[in-house]
């Protein structure tokens, strides 16, 4: 059987393409193959920042694969390391990943999309929450949609499963950016490169602390930091790279990030 999940190393970059003709849709498998992909990206010390896209020209992916489902294959199968996706519950995920959205994302499609720090999203792209209409819940949406775009719209998208486009998408915040087709991966790329040639331990401290703290009033947001109670945090705090920093900054040249 064919891998779905292509991968291609191009320097500090993974680019990581899902590939099931004809939707891109996900599996239970597929799911476990890309949980272990972004669990090695995780893990491997030269990679700091990775590309996941759609193969195809329509779809970036239509979410649970359907057809499975019809065959038996449970809401709540092993969906491996990562949950569904590889992404949306992988721990300890400290590194920045670009979602590069060139076609349609739906169901667990669109929650793979929203589990990506930076959404670039090409200008015939299409997003929905079509679950409501097959009688089960998108979990992963209904959790994290309404932190991340107005209570209202979300609630809508959730509830009546209809489409957004990517001028809506953009104007709510969904994505950072829309891009011609054709240039979309050119533009991830660019975007990946220089978060490439930034400091890995200041991204992981910031996705940390984003993830650790977001539930917690501030001032016991900022005494987690300042006591030094998260692990990339007191990794950044003690590095050379912290330092490096400062002297860069004072010898008015680029600083060399060693990520230690």
């Amino acid at each position: 059987m064919t891998n779905p999940v292509k991968t291609e190393r191009r320097g500090a970059v993974l680019e990581v393409t899902l590939d099931r003709p004809k939707a891109n849709a996900i599996d239970a498998a597929t799911s476990r193959v890309m949980g272990d992909v972004f669990a090695e990206f995780r893990d491997d010390p030269e990679l700091r920042v990775a590309i996941l896209t759609g193969g195809g020209e329509r779809f970036f992916c239509a979410g649970w694969d359907l057809k499975a489902a019809a065959e038996g294959e449970a809401p709540d199968s092993d969906y491996g390391v990562g949950g569904f996706g590889g992404l949306q519950e992988l721990p300890d995920m400290n590194k920045p990943v670009i979602a590069a959205v060139n076609g349609m994302a739906l169901g667990g499609g669109f929650e793979l999309m929203i589990s990506c720090d930076i959404i670039l999203a090409a200008e015939d792209a299409t997003f929905a929450l079509p679950e409501i209409r097959s009688g089960t819940i998108a979990d992963a949406a209904t959790v994290k949609l309404t932190r991340r775009i107005p209570y209202h719209v979300a609630m809508e998208l959730l509830l009546t499963g209809r489409w957004m486009d990517t001028e809506e998408a953009e104007r709510w915040g969904l994505v950072n950016e829309i891009v011609p087709k054709k240039q979309l991966m050119t533009r991830a790329r660019e975007v990946a490169d220089l978060l490439a040639s930034g400091p890995p331990l200041v991204y992981a401290a910031i996705k940390e602390v984003d993830r650790m703290t977001g539930h917690l009033p501030v001032q016991e947001a900022m005494d987690m930091l300042n006591g030094r109670k998260l692990k990339t945090i007191d990794t950044l705090y003690s590095s050379e790279d912290q330092l490096e920093g400062a002297k860069a900054f004072a010898e008015k040249r680029d600083p060399v990030w060693k990520g230690r």
